[in-house]
């Protein structure tokens, strides 16, 4: 197993690119990334309504191989590898002894053309070199698995909203359409070897694509260019965040750290104590969390609405009857719903859809109550 971190401000291979489209750049989990282009409310709603590509090469991508890469995974991750198929993609965390969360990942089961069989891991770019060190210490018998960390070897980009797949099917060697959600498939795009998963961070239909670094250009081209009929656009980090916050899916460092359990998350569905057989797995934060399961008057993560136009952000108090009962972890002025929105950590008996509270925004205390999750659902489209 290999350690190799990003150098400090590295770029993508679309940097260059990025610049020559206008984007506001930024130093971004030590990676030059692309903020917006246009202004982030353009951009996320190109994506709710038509189709928008993201640089999204940041994102760390961990290569097993070997015979005992599965079992590896197993004992690491809150979800089970070992009945995974071929082409399946998991959402999972990885949790310290306490029950903490590490990193929210993806997990694919992949087979080559050739029919070599492997799993990728895409983990945060912040948490890159944790997650790395954390398997070191985790797994010292290296003799049946390699790690392999593909980062700075290959691209990623996601293709998203309601015309993503009409954008890529044509392109790849995959029927892409007809792919489930969180399935995967090695194939090629244009004859250039690519991964491509029906997955993505924005509550809109879509497919992440996962290439050579040095294809990566002939790649976005063509992207671009099959989607030019549907006004295809770049978007940037800004626009992925109030996306997915409408979403309701957690950022790593907001909704998630390792003072965090997956059951006050909101998360339960991404830990499986028990195999397909019905027996307790072990894994990594598996006793503690197996007690935490069933444990009552955790805090919960909630999601908030208010009136008027002023955000509350991460940090802000959440107060019930003039007392602090809790804090707000992400938010913003919705473009979709037109009204503030944001998430935050609440004791469980505050809970409760409509349950009336206030945010403290710069010394000024905005009602605010507790709604469904997540705030916005993709419409069924004909």
């Amino acid at each position: 197993m290999t350690d190799a971190a990003p150098q400090e401000s590295a770029q993508t291979a679309l940097f260059d690119w990025h610049v020559e489209q206008g984007a506001r750049m930024v130093n971004f989990a030590g990676w030059q990334m692309p903020i917006q282009y246009s202004s982030i409310v353009q951009e996320h709603n190109a994506t709710r309504n038509n189709v928008t590509v993201f640089d999204v090469s940041h994102m760390g991508r961990l290569r097993f191989n070997g015979d005992g890469a599965a079992a590896l995974l197993d004992r690491l991750l809150t979800r089970s590898v070992a009945d995974m198929k071929v082409g399946q993609v998991r959402y999972s965390l990885i949790c310290n002894h306490d029950g903490g969360v590490l990193d929210d990942v993806l997990v694919y089961h992949l087979e080559t053309p050739s029919g070599t069989r492997y799993f990728l891991l895409v983990v945060n770019a912040s948490n890159r070199e944790k997650i790395i060190q954390w398997i070191n210490a985790q797994w010292p018998d290296e003799s049946t698995v390699e790690l392999c960390d593909r980062t700075l070897e290959t691209s990623m980009l996601a293709v998203q909203g309601p015309y993503a797949l009409a954008t890529v099917d044509p392109l790849v060697g995959a029927d892409v359409s007809g792919m489930p959600y969180f399935r995967a498939k090695v194939t090629d795009q244009m004859n250039k070897p690519c991964i491509v998963s029906r997955t993505g961070y924005t509550g809109e239909d879509g497919v992440e694509l996962i290439i050579r670094k040095d294809q990566t250009q002939h790649v976005l081209q063509n992207i671009m260019a099959s989607g030019r009929q549907f006004d295809i656009s770049p978007a940037g980090l800004g626009a992925r965040d109030t996306l997915r916050l409408e979403s309701a899916m957690p950022l790593y460092g907001h909704e998630l750290d390792e003072t965090i359990n997956p059951f006050e998350a909101g998360l339960d569905f991404a830990v499986s104590l028990n195999d397909a057989d019905g027996n307790p797995r072990e894994f990594i934060g598996s006793e503690v969390l197996a007690d935490m399961a069933t444990a009552g008057g955790q805090r919960q993560r909630i999601g908030l609405v208010m009136d008027g136009r002023r955000a509350a952000r991460d940090g802000y108090p959440v107060l019930a009857g003039g007392e602090t009962v809790g804090i707000v972890t992400s938010g913003t002025f919705s473009p979709t719903l037109q009204q503030p929105i944001a998430m935050a950590y609440v004791p469980a008996e505050l809970a409760v859809t409509g349950q009336e509270l206030e945010v403290d925004i710069r010394g000024k205390l905005v009602p605010a109550t507790v709604s469904r999750l997540p705030f916005y659902q993709k419409p069924k489209r004909t």
